[in-house]
């Protein structure tokens, strides 16, 4: 059997493992509720609202901007956060043992992750049914761009998620850098908001990356079409959404796989004894 497709349906078979132990560890159940939770709260406070000058609910206009942003944080912060504490317990010198454990392992992330966030978008639009008015009649066409828009975000951003972590060697850092770049990174997509009231160069920064096509997919699956005229080019653009979406996927799935394992053959025992007691000696 070819050692990668090997790698790869060890990877599904452990993903589908981790996510099912995720959902019997209070502490990762409690943080997926709790923030999932959030973006409830604020659907439920704006559900009377209007956007001004329109007739559309600011609920509604929130919606595909809170489903986005959390494809995007959970794809590239939660990967940071995974292999920040899975360098330090072991597991990614464990894989590296293996033939293409890092293809394996990396897999295996993105399945465990992608379930996870999966939950969080079914909760949100299900509340979102009640909070929302019109959301039910989006139709099997919005739906399904709900769904690929998803998939793609979450496959576009969880193996750049696993770079970044890999860049640095204490989980801490590889959050704080990780946190930093996502805030910047939101803060010019436009994923609440149609960016064409923003400068020329940041609309051109904002197009560049994964999570501003997140949000003006997730728009353009639920919003009505009157909508798209405050796009860029008075369009949703679903053909360029897919081109970048699949463009930055298929670049993280050949890109890092060689970056984990570069990484994890400077990784050895010693090493992560040494950051360990460092850490202890920190806290001390």
């Amino acid at each position: 059997m070819n050692p990668t497709s090997h790698a790869v349906r060890l990877g599904l078979s452990r993903g589908w493992a981790e996510f099912k132990h995720s959902l019997t560890n209070p502490q990762d159940i409690g943080f997926t509720i709790v923030t999932t939770a959030a973006f409830v709260v604020v659907l439920y406070f704006q559900r009377d609202a209007k956007v001004p000058g329109t007739d559309l609910s600011l609920a509604a206009a929130t919606l595909p901007g809170v489903l986005g942003i959390g494809m995007a944080f959970n794809g590239l912060v939660g990967a940071v956060g995974a292999l920040a504490v899975e360098r330090e317990d072991g597991t990614l010198l464990r894989a590296k043992a293996l033939p293409q454990g890092m293809v394996g392992y990396l897999v295996g992330r993105i399945v465990s992750l992608s379930l996870g966030a999966a939950i969080s978008l079914v909760i949100v639009l299900v509340a979102g049914l009640f909070l929302v008015p019109g959301l039910a009649g989006a139709g099997l066409g919005g739906w399904l761009t709900v769904a690929w828009v998803a998939v793609l975000g979450l496959v576009a951003t969880l193996p750049w998620g696993a770079v970044i972590g890999s860049l640095v060697n204490s989980p801490q850092a590889s959050t704080g850098l990780s946190m930093l770049f996502f805030g910047a990174l939101a803060s010019v997509s436009g994923i609440f908001y149609p960016i064409a009231a923003l400068a020329t160069w940041l609309q051109v920064v904002a197009q560049a990356f994964p999570l501003y096509w997140l949000g003006l997919g997730m728009r353009a699956a639920l919003l009505p079409d009157a909508a798209a005229a405050a796009e860029i080019g008075g369009s949703w653009r679903p053909l360029e959404t897919l081109a970048v979406l699949l463009a930055w996927s298929v670049a993280g799935l050949v890109l890092a796989p060689p970056i984990l394992r570069r990484m994890a053959r400077r990784e050895s025992g010693s090493l992560m004894t040494a950051r360990r007691e460092r850490a202890l000696q920190r806290i001390g």
